[in-house]
């Protein structure tokens, strides 16, 4: 097989009508060199079925006997990738055509950058941002910046901590190099462990305001669900624990736990407070494995911590609102 310059994946699980569509907006790229890699998780809702790649360049569909998540999923996948690049989908967006087009250009004015963000706006809300890239509060509290923002919101190119998995794209070898997504996350944060490891390892993520996809945001799994609660709680917890330096752990932990409690509260006469509860415990019980040296565990941190901390936000209030949190170009530092 000839290789292309990105693979595209899509993971899909139950994307019913949703999984076409996304697939459709890759048949409109302006970019044609890619080739598309749907790996369904074994998906009983007829969606991977029915499912017609002949509109992109080069497409197949991957079947798996059960459901790995999309972590599992995205990593099963990338072994299969033989792109320079490797540009993830969620199912439940839509594309714009020069959506891979201006992600390619970012990565080609920007030789030393190795992950990219795109600009996410609501499938269902032309006016409404989805989403910026991924920011990171200094006390282990991260959120898609700008999600439920006005779009006039939308900042210009910049840096940000991570880009969200629903349309972020990687360096196919330092994904692999990384050891992928930590798949015993299943689902949900794994974006943002993996962008907290690459900023350890001295990448900085930059956020592509021109590379435009329009998400539904959970369309599939449920916003409020008690799955993307538990999950979205649980990952929280580990992401911090894991990656933290220790010094700035001890000393953001005290606010890391007085902000786990204002977010437990504001959710308390809601659904989503049990499984937070529940997601909270596991979280914790999950720790001393976490911890433990893994392929998901860098080992050695290239980045100065202070040049961590300076990607990290520090005003609660930028999370608890949700605003974007992205850099000027000029703020990357040189000595990393």
């Amino acid at each position: 097989m000839n290789p292309h310059r990105v693979s595209v994946i899509i993971i899909n699980y139950n994307g019913g009508a949703f999984l076409q569509q996304a697939v459709n907006s890759l048949s409109r790229q302006t970019f044609r060199d890619f080739e598309l890699i749907v790996f369904d998780n074994a998906s009983t809702d007829g969606s991977a079925d029915t499912l017609d790649l002949l509109g992109v360049p080069a497409g197949r569909l991957v079947r798996s006997p059960e459901n790995i998540g999309f972590a599992g999923g995205n990593n099963r996948a990338a072994e299969l990738a033989t792109g320079r690049w490797l540009a993830l989908l969620n199912p439940d967006t839509v594309a714009e055509p020069d959506w891979l087009e201006n992600l390619l250009a970012a990565a080609d004015a920007h030789p030393d950058c190795r992950n990219f963000a795109s600009a996410q706006f609501d499938l269902n809300s032309a006016d409404t941002l989805d989403g910026v890239g991924d920011a990171y509060l200094v006390f282990g509290i991260p959120w898609r910046g700008g999600f439920g923002r006005p779009a006039s919101e939308l900042p210009g190119m910049g840096w940000c901590f991570s880009a969200c998995g629903a349309a972020a794209m990687y360096d196919l070898a330092l994904f692999r190099e990384l050891g992928g997504f930590d798949e015993r996350f299943f689902c949900y944060c794994e974006d943002v462990d993996l962008g907290f490891r690459l900023q350890l390892a001295g990448h900085d993520c930059l956020f592509v305001n021109t590379a435009v996809v329009h998400h539904a945001g959970s369309g599939i799994t449920g916003r409020t669900s008690a799955f993307s609660t538990y999950h979205g709680t649980r990952n929280r917890v580990w992401t911090y624990f894991k990656n933290m330096p220790a010094g700035v752990l001890l000393a953001t932990l005290p606010g890391h736990v007085a902000l786990t409690l204002y977010i437990a509260a504001r959710n308390v006469f809601t659904p989503r407070f049990k499984p937070m509860l529940r997601g909270l415990k596991d979280g914790v019980a999950g720790l001393p494995q976490i911890r433990r040296p893994s392929a998901w565990k860098l080992s050695r941190h290239r980045m100065k911590t202070r040049h961590l901390l300076s990607r990290m936000a520090w005003n609660p209030w930028l999370m608890s609102a949700r605003k974007a949190h992205v850099r000027n170009l000029t703020s990357k530092p040189a000595d990393q």
